[in-house]
């Protein structure tokens, strides 16, 4: 059977490059596209209709765990596997821009921002990893040791940002928080999904700054040479989820394939 991927966070950005890949270069892999409201996502809307057999598009808003539930439901309905799901919904903070300093921080910004960032991709996997461990490894590097395969892969989308070691600079209280967070759910999650039988991989990746509307405030600050299309970035994250095995789980890599410490 064909390859089954999921993107969660698919309207726009990297999500909708993710989709849009997949499509065009994993023939015939089937492509699950997931956003809050597919009724703005004009993009998405498009895809579909030039990939009408191969593309299905799902309203899901993780931030409502009955939704998500749902929607697991459903698709196992359709597919009997699931063998990537991207996790890419993310926002910066509910006002736009990263909070400068201890005085922009506020309790409603904090548990908005977890909710989608962190809370989401959690429930994702929650409700999802039943359909990954019946995947068929069509992502990734199958070792020939069958006690070290895998079946299906969980990506979360991070940033560096989110690395406590690599903090230098501060600020952005709830985006660095929320991806910290995440990380450690990537990690916990790797455990638990590793010691499963068939066993799933399960790693955090870094786009770089990519050229989307989350970071469109902060370009000014950006050499030209480090501001990453979406076609790129996606490009070089799928040559690392191509890369993966059990023995990369629960780790953290830059779209350069550098390993990001926690």
């Amino acid at each position: 059977m064909a390859a089954v991927a999921l993107v969660q966070g698919a309207s726009r950005g990297l999500g909708l490059e993710f989709c849009r890949h997949l499509l065009q270069h994993r023939a015939p892999a089937a492509v699950i596209a997931t956003c809050r409201d597919p009724d703005t996502a004009p993009a998405l809307a498009a895809l579909s209709g030039e990939y009408p057999d191969r593309l299905a598009v799902m309203r899901v808003d993780i931030t409502r765990e009955e939704q998500v539930r749902s929607a697991a439901e459903r698709l196992s309905s359709t597919f009997p596997k699931l063998d990537l799901l991207i996790n890419c919904a993310a926002v910066l903070h509910p006002s736009g821009r990263g909070e400068t300093s201890l005085r922009d921080v506020s309790a409603q910004g904090i548990t908005a921002t977890l909710a989608t960032n962190t809370v989401g991709p959690l429930l994702m996997a929650k409700y999802f990893s039943p359909l990954l461990k019946k995947g068929t490894g069509a992502f990734g590097q199958q070792p020939e040791d069958k006690a070290k395969q895998h079946c299906g892969v969980l990506v979360n989308m991070s940033a560096r940002v989110g690395s406590i070691g690599d903090n230098a600079l501060g600020g952005w209280y709830s985006y660095r928080m929320s991806k910290a967070a995440l990380n450690m759910a990537t990690r916990n999650l790797s455990i638990e999904l590793g010691h499963s039988h068939p066993k799933i991989v399960c790693v955090s990746l870094h786009p770089g700054t990519v050229n989307t509307d989350l970071s469109r405030p902060y370009h000014k600050n950006v050499p030209q040479h480090k501001l990453f299309s979406t076609q790129y970035s996606v490009q070089c994250l799928m040559d690392i989820i191509d890369s993966l095995s059990m023995d990369k789980s629960g780790k953290a890599y830059a779209w350069d394939g550098s390993e990001i410490p926690w």
